[in-house]
């Protein structure tokens, strides 16, 4: 099973960003979607932000993640 978790773009330079979930932060690539912008959600997986989500969407797949304990 493959898995894509919701995070927030904190900063972007060029082609990789910093995400944060969580209070944890990471290094993405950010070439699949280059219309992101800082604030944004994107679905981060295997390194790879995949897609563009609105806020809303994200808060409640993370908490449904945190409710069956796979974050």
């Amino acid at each position: 099973m493959c898995l894509a978790i919701p995070v927030k773009v904190k900063s972007i330079n060029g082609e990789e960003a910093e995400v944060e979930s969580g209070g944890t932060s990471y290094k993405a690539s950010i070439a699949l979607v280059p219309e992101v912008k800082e604030g944004d959600y994107v679905l981060l997986h295997a390194g790879y932000a995949i897609s563009i989500i609105d806020q809303q969407e994200a808060e409640e797949t993370l908490r449904l993640l945190r409710e069956i304990r796979v974050i």
